[in-house]
């Protein structure tokens, strides 16, 4: 790092440490790994190598989603790869689209609830109403994957 990055990174540790924060400077590297599917359909993923040689891998496109920490290089390219298969196989569907998109909005409406509950002192009644719709969303979800034909097989649903 040079002279420059270094001061800002220690002005932003101090303000952070004056919060009450506990701050750990990582140094390590960051790779940028991006596909293009033949539908112009774009799936990103940035993971950091830390100086402990472990990985963090987040998906951020077609939209953001944090996956886990690995051990290896080869576990982050492996679950990469899957999850770019995986991609290339729902890009087949006319609905491909209409299914980020949704993921999309899902992703803003828990922004909105987050926003929700830190900006305002919440009602009873209006916090079931929202846990009862959460709950019959998830429901929906279960319910339109018994009824739907499989289609990809290289690796079992984990929240299904």
């Amino acid at each position: 790092m040079n002279k420059y990055i270094n001061s800002e990174a220690s002005q932003h540790v101090m303000k952070l440490l004056l919060l009450g924060a506990n701050v750990q400077l990582v140094s390590g590297k960051m790779v940028y790994v991006k596909f293009t599917l033949e539908n112009d359909i774009q799936v990103a993923y940035v993971y950091h190598i830390n100086k402990k040689n472990k990985y963090f891998l987040e998906r951020i496109k077609p939209y953001p989603l944090p996956i886990r920490e690995f051990d290896t290089a080869d576990e982050v390219i492996d679950i990469i790869q899957l999850d770019f298969h995986q991609y290339e196989n729902a890009a087949k569907s006319r609905k491909i689209r209409e299914f980020i998109n949704l993921n999309k909005e899902m992703h803003s409406v828990m922004k909105s609830f987050e926003d929700l509950f830190l900006y305002y002192n919440i009602p009873e009644a209006s916090l079931n109403s929202i846990k009862e719709n959460v709950l019959k969303a998830k429901e929906t979800i279960l319910e339109a994957s018994k009824s739907a034909n499989r289609v990809f097989f290289e690796k079992d649903p984990e929240n299904l």
